[in-house]
C-alpha cells in the first residue's frame, strides 16, 4: 500500500477486491494476498476516520 494514499483512493482498491471476490474472478492463489490487503486497506480508512472525526469535534468545539 502506497505511503501517502488518499481515503478515497483506498476504499476504492478495497471496492474493486470485494468486486473480484464477489464476482469469482479472483483465483485461489491470489486470495490470500488480496484479502491480507484488504485488511490492510480497511485499518488504513479506519485511522483515517479517526483521525478526521477528532480534528472535527476540536473544529466544534471552538
Amino acid at each position: 500500500m502506497e505511503q501517502n494514499m488518499t481515503y478515497e483512493q483506498a476504499m476504492s482498491r478495497l471496492e474493486r477486491i470485494v468486486k473480484q471476490i464477489e464476482s469469482g474472478e479472483m483465483d485461489i492463489d491470489s486470495l490470500a494476498t488480496n484479502l491480507k490487503e484488504a485488511k490492510t486497506l480497511v485499518e488504513f480508512c479506519k485511522t483515517k476516520l479517526t483521525k478526521v472525526e477528532s480534528e472535527v469535534k476540536k473544529c466544534l468545539d471552538l
